[in-house]
């Protein structure tokens, strides 16, 4: 099939189904009202809670779940075949993925901005919020220590993005002088700091900086250690400060990196270059897990990521400015996600299949190109294989626009750290709320104060990053559960949205039922597949930390079932809620 009907279908798709399944999700199931005074503006500080203009807040909402997630899934996915990898992302985006986003942050905007783990008491019990808070804390640990990699070797693979990125920070920290104290216009402002950046992806492609080694300790080691010391600083500033106007800035990057893959796409395909190099189905490739289940837990970004609803129940929800706004930032930011997703798919399908430089030097191209990146699944399974493959057939696309390919490749590294370098401190921010919740329930005030809380969610990924030494790579060790624990928790989350849902009587359940039983039955079933793998190499970790959440899992749909069963149509929860 041709790359570029792909892309317009899948997109008028996604519009359609905003309008459609999204506007009945709001105004039928739940039922949104602008008269609703929501958390942001009740428990208004300066700091966390802070009402927020919808698209400012689709900015950070969409930099936060985003990340290199729908890159580095599609990108080590289509190992399957491009066929089941699209139809996943757009089938999974519009009824599992945008559901499950939407509904935390409106159940959170609905308890006082509390994370999806607290809140878990209110509509089954204490004993799964507690579980609930193991698996969150788990989920976010491995998060903050592996995207602290991920950010090093992409500096390590594109050492012209990191002037751009580090400056980044600064460039964003005037803009929220300008917006927050001098009154200054948000738009022309971030045009303007949008501009300023892409000056230094100029400066960076022509002065790249290589990290070299620091008392014995390895690049990778010493971008670990500084990029965690600026979560730490990031994640305890007020939102004003830092978080949301690096977030204007990221939001104009996204419009302006996929506007150059879609006029990459647009221009490929005049030209006649870009052809669909992938195979359409690959049930059996070298060395890979089944397609069944492991295509859905692959792919999460793009299609539904459990750690979404962190980022809806933990950041969003304190500065929606008011209820219905949450559609817009939730549903809709989501379906963006899975747009992206499409375009990761039709570069590494596709864009790739233009050009593709061996580590020997010899460049491929058509059917040689892909089939030499994706010999095997080891072969396309490492984190610089995935954003390789990626920003390499992005680069390509581009360059037929007439764009230098240097500048091409750039702009699409800076892209990729960015957006990662976002999804790193909203993850740390949100830890903080996590062991702040956590240690408030077991009545340990002294430890739920920002710094103390922020330290030590800081502390923990750092003492898992460097668990192996000193290259910071000891998140690699966990990072084969990370796919299980993340859609392991899309499937509890979701559990949670139907137990409300079924609360407010009738079958408005059914929404988020539906994805939350196959979901609960895909990550049930990819985890006992990995205990017995575990199990056949004798890693005692690995199998150990996999049962426990296996036990998680099992234990919350138990839990979850039975409340759900229990509730009582029309009367249920709705005394209770809100």
């Amino acid at each position: 099939m041709n790359a570029l009907l792909i892309m317009v279908a899948s997109f008028a798709g996604y519009l359609l189904m905003y309008k459609l399944y999204g506007k009945f999700i709001g105004e039928k199931i739940f039922k949104l009202s602008a008269s609703v005074s929501p958390p942001s503006v009740v428990l208004e500080d300066g700091i966390d809670y802070v009402p927020t203009n919808k698209e400012v807040i689709f900015g950070h909402h969409f930099t936060s779940i985003a990340g290199t997630g729908p890159i580095v899934g599609p990108a080590v996915a289509i190992i399957w075949g491009w066929v089941p990898a699209l139809i996943w992302v757009f089938v999974g985006s519009i009824f599992m993925g945008a559901v499950h986003d939407f509904g935390s942050l409106v159940i959170s905007m609905r308890n006082q901005g509390k994370s999806i783990a607290d809140y878990t008491a209110k509509y089954v019990n204490n004993r799964t919020r507690f579980l609930f808070f193991i698996l969150v804390f788990l989920e976010l640990w491995i998060v903050i220590a592996i995207f602290g990699l991920v950010i090093a070797v992409v500096f390590a693979m594109y050492p012209a993005a990191v002037i751009p990125v580090w400056f980044e920070i600064p460039i964003a920290i005037y803009l929220g002088h300008l917006i927050y104290k001098k009154g200054k216009s948000i738009v022309l402002w971030s045009i303007v700091a949008v501009g300023v950046m892409y000056v230094t992806v100029a400066i960076g492609a022509y002065i790249p900086i290589v990290m070299p080694d620091v008392a014995g300790i390895p690049a990778t080691g010493v971008w670990t250690i500084l990029l965690l010391i600026y979560a730490f600083i990031a994640s305890t500033l007020p939102v004003t400060t830092l978080l949301q106007p690096r977030d204007f800035i990221n939001s104009h990057q996204l419009v302006i990196a996929m506007a150059l893959l879609i006029a990459g796409v647009f221009a490929s395909a005049f030209s006649g270059n870009l052809e669909i190099v992938a195979p359409a189905i690959q049930m059996a490739p070298a060395k890979a897990p089944p397609m069944w289940p492991f295509l859905f837990i692959t792919i999460a970004c793009g299609a539904i990521s459990g750690f979404h609803s962190l980022v809806s129940s933990g950041t969003s929800s304190k500065q929606v400015r008011k209820e219905t706004d949450a559609l817009f930032v939730g549903y809709g930011s989501m379906l963006m996600e899975g747009s992206l997703a499409t375009l990761v798919i039709i570069a590494v399908a596709a864009g790739i299949g233009m050009g593709y430089t061996t580590k020997s030097g010899e460049t491929l191209t058509g059917i040689a190109a892909w089939s030499t990146h994706y010999s095997s699944w080891a072969a396309a399974a490492g984190l610089g294989s995935k954003v390789g493959a990626f920003v390499n057939g992005a680069a390509n696309m581009i360059a037929s626009t007439g764009i230098s390919f240097k500048i091409a490749l750039v702009v699409m590294g800076v892209f990729v750290a960015s957006f990662a370098g976002t999804t790193l401190d909203t993850a740390t921010r949100i830890q903080r709320y996590i062991v702040s919740e956590l240690f408030t329930s077991v009545r340990m005030p002294f430890l739920t104060g920002k710094y103390i809380s922020t330290f030590i969610a800081v502390s923990t990924a750092l003492a898992l990053a460097f668990i192996t030494g000193a290259g910071g790579k000891g998140a690699l060790k966990l990072w084969p559960l990370f796919g299980a624990v993340n859609q392991t928790l899309a499937a509890l989350a979701l559990i949670i949205i139907t137990v409300y849902l079924k609360g407010k009587g009738g079958m408005k359940w059914l929404v988020s039922g539906i994805p939350a039983v196959f979901m609960v039955f895909m990550t049930i079933w990819a985890l006992v597949l990995n205990q017995t793998k575990f199990g056949t190499q004798d890693n005692l970790l690995l199998q150990s930390v996999n049962g426990i959440i296996l036990f998680i899992v099992l234990w919350i749909s138990v839990e979850g079932s039975m409340k759900f069963f229990s509730i009582d149509g029309d009367k249920a929860l709705e005394t209770s809620v809100e």
